[in-house]
């Protein structure tokens, strides 16, 4: 992570917009680097679940989860409408917090509560004075000005493909959108871009944080995030009507993975690091190669206990040989390589093949 001034050690704290299904169970990288730029060891972390639709489980989850990454102490603030989000009883636990998380869940829900509401402003407040404001799914949209309420999916922008509510404004100068790859909004922050091309359109992919400090946008985690710029953009977004795709030309395209550092005000890339070692890289691939082949199978069914464990015993030493061939300097299998054993394995007479068409 970059170093700026700010955060914990003065000045406004760090925005982590996060494009949903952060890692939960596994390296936890973009929830680890939250709990580290709300003072790690020190973090007073206050979740905010008002968008979630579930009960006080999602808290639970958060709050066990910080605990573990050294999180201090952590508490749970739900205002359910407006009248809570102008209680002091609800706004006294953001003045001490350290770190501020919201949830996922219905962002227009999640707008209509806390913008323009003491609540609201505490979460501004609280970040001026350098507590860390972060947030996943719905919970990283509203940390613009002007966030997507809801649209649909598609590559294609269309006229009245998203709906607009107002947002915290902490991020400024742009539009946030998540889950962005894996769902399939390109053609909706497109869209957006090309009626307002002053805004910045910002994509962000599961497990995936812009972490924003000042003016400087860093990327953690698993996926990338997309950037649109539209200041040359020529488009025809003004007399477009219904439904009618929309003209987008000139759009300045930024995919930035992780590492990536890029200048807000400037529109412009800063700097990227290395790629992540290349056994860690034939580790990953070889397993999720296998992991696919799989549950090919398993939906096939029939197949014995036997003929798994087998698989997975030929796949782990696979998995080895890939490492040690890529430590050693050798050049990765292709990704069209099967990579799987199990691809090669016989079972016996008496055991029904894997169905090889579709499930």
């Amino acid at each position: 992570m970059s170093e700026q001034q700010g955060g914990v050690n003065g000045g406004p704290g760090a925005l982590f917009a996060i494009g949903g299904a952060e890692d939960k169970l596994k390296k936890r990288t973009v929830l680890q680097e939250f709990v580290e730029a709300a003072g790690g060891s020190k973090a007073r972390i206050v979740i905010v679940p008002t968008a979630s639709a579930l009960g006080p489980d999602v808290v639970d989850v958060y709050s066990a989860l910080f605990a573990a990454l050294g999180a201090a102490s952590v508490v749970g603030v739900r205002p359910e409408n407006r009248e809570d989000a102008d209680d002091p009883t609800f706004i006294e636990p953001l003045t001490e917090a350290s770190g501020i998380f919201m949830t996922g869940g219905n962002q227009l829900k999640l707008s209509g509560v806390v913008t323009g509401t003491a609540f609201g402003r505490a979460v501004t407040a609280a970040h001026a004075r350098g507590a860390a404001v972060g947030g996943t799914s719905a919970g990283a949209s509203i940390l613009a000005e002007h966030m997507i309420a809801f649209g649909r999916s598609g590559a294609t922008p269309r006229q009245r493909m998203s709906q607009l509510a107002g947002g915290l404004g902490l991020v400024q100068g742009a539009i946030v959108d998540q889950h962005f790859a894996q769902r399939n909004r390109y053609g909706r922050l497109l869209s957006l871009v090309a009626q307002s091309p002053g805004l910045l359109g910002i994509g962000i992919d599961e497990d995936t944080a812009a972490v924003v400090r000042g003016s400087h946008l860093e990327v953690v985690g698993r996926g990338a995030v997309t950037i649109f710029d539209g200041s040359r953009i020529t488009s025809n977004a003004h007399y477009a009507t219904r439904s009618e795709a929309i003209l987008a030309s000139g759009v300045v395209l930024h995919v930035l993975p992780a590492t990536s550092t890029f200048d807000l005000k400037a529109r412009a890339l800063l700097s990227y690091g290395k790629q992540p070692p290349a056994e860690e890289i034939a580790s990953i691939e070889a397993a999720e190669a296998d992991l696919r082949a799989l549950a090919k199978e398993i939906a096939a069914e029939g197949v014995s206990p036997a003929y798994y464990a087998e698989r997975k015993r030929r796949a782990s030493r696979k998995t080895a040989k890939a490492a040690r061939s890529a430590a050693a300097g050798q050049s990765r299998p292709e990704a069209t390589e099967p990579l799987s054993a199990g691809a090669e394995l016989s079972t016996p007479d008496t055991e029904p093949q894997p169905d090889s068409g579709t499930a």
